[in-house]
């Protein structure tokens, strides 16, 4: 283990952020932040609540200011209006902490590790002499600390960056980041770069390791299936504001708005109209949660939630499939159910998820059922009419 020693003496950090409260509804605050670059606004009153240890995804589509957000509270950019806290200690607003002061450690899309530097000492160079000796370890029990919390062989201490696989180096950009154990730490994409099964075995890597650590995270990324899988919260962002925040449950299965359910998801959307609780739709007489209103609206469902049965009222025709290996995508034209004017020919088109690829052939006839609830908005807008 030697190897663990071979690495530049690590700078001496000893400015940190002094406690503020702590409280699990207000480790990180951000209220109504605005930036702009030159007459390009970028973020136009973003609020957002992290509670202490838990994650948060922030998710959006490129342009929508998410990696600006994470930049603010890092301290890269001093926002023009608007506020955030640090364990109830403000750190940009009326008061402004630099980035090196605010304990925040930062992981960048491609790991930005130095290419000059070991294993070893890219991970040693988060670390302050004043924090090994106030812990009692030596520099090779805390690199060794490091690298079994990140799954890291320490056989690999002294190779090169570049000797490493992808999945290895964000581990040991994660490592160097929680070196100097910071109160928050901020995924700016990192794991985009990697192919898809490294990614997901790196993602799940990551977020195990976050989760022994305690440490409180903001995850940025453009991959709705990763913010959703990895986080505690989610929080979609759009037009430079956080248009929905919540457990990636409810912004999956109530989405506050049509725009919001189809960037996170697959979506099937249908003309329908509301009374008495139901929505009644080419594809049945389905339950809207908590409706507010009568009449025309737009109704939404998940593809997963629309099932092939057996037999029943609701009826279409399969035009084509693709495959994917463990479950299919079948087009189906709906044929309508009883109390629909919906005709064969006429039916509306609609796509599902479906496991059985030899059942669901193209020109067979199927019959289906919708699982749970739907969600309705506004045709007018696509904004709810359901709370």
């Amino acid at each position: 283990m030697n190897s663990l020693l071979d690495s530049p003496t690590p700078a001496d950090d000893s400015a940190r952020l002094a406690a503020g409260p702590q409280s699990r509804e207000n480790h990180l605050l951000v209220q109504g932040v605005v930036k702009s670059f030159g007459t390009v606004p970028v973020l136009r009153g973003v609020s957002l609540a992290v509670g202490k240890g838990t994650t948060t995804a922030i998710v959006g589509p490129s342009g929508s200011g998410k990696t600006t957000l994470l930049r603010v509270i890092a301290g890269f950019e001093v926002p023009d209006a608007g506020s955030v806290l640090l364990n109830g200690q403000m750190v940009a607003g009326a008061a402004f902490v630099p980035a090196h002061r605010r304990n925040i450690g930062y992981v960048p899309q491609d790991g930005a590790l130095f290419p000059h530097l070991s294993v070893a000492g890219n991970i040693a160079f988060g670390l302050s002499r004043k924090a090994l000796k106030a812990g009692g370890l030596s520099l090779a029990d805390r690199l060794l600390e490091l690298f079994e919390l990140v799954s890291l062989e320490p056989e690999l201490a002294a190779r090169r960056p570049d000797e490493l696989s992808g999945g290895q180096q964000q581990r040991v950009a994660l490592a160097r980041a929680l070196a100097r154990e910071p109160d928050l730490l901020l995924l700016d994409e990192p794991f985009s770069a990697l192919d898809a099964g490294l990614r997901t075995a790196t993602r799940k890597a990551v977020a195990k390791t976050l989760a022994r650590a305690g440490v409180t995270t903001v995850l940025v990324t453009h991959d709705q299936s990763e913010a959703l899988s990895f986080a505690d919260q989610v929080g979609v962002i759009r037009d430079g504001v956080v248009a929905q925040l919540g457990s990636p449950f409810v912004v999956y299965s109530r989405p506050v708005d049509l725009q919001t359910a189809e960037f996170l998801g697959d979506a099937v959307v249908l003309e329908a109209e509301v009374s008495d609780g139901l929505a009644r739709c080419a594809l049945g007489a389905i339950p809207v949660r908590r409706p507010s209103s009568q009449g025309k609206v737009l109704l939404m469902l998940r593809p997963e939630q629309i099932r092939i049965v057996d037999s029943g009222p609701v009826r279409g025709t399969i035009l084509d499939t693709d495959y994917f290996g463990p479950m299919i995508t079948a087009r189906i034209r709906l044929q309508g159910s009883a109390g629909t004017d919906t005709g064969p020919a006429t039916g509306p088109i609609i796509s599902i998820r479906h496991w059985n690829a030899l059942l669901a052939r193209p020109g067979a006839e199927v019959f289906l059922e919708v699982a749970g609830e739907a969600v309705a908005f506004d045709p007018a807008d696509g904004g709810p009419v359901t709370r």
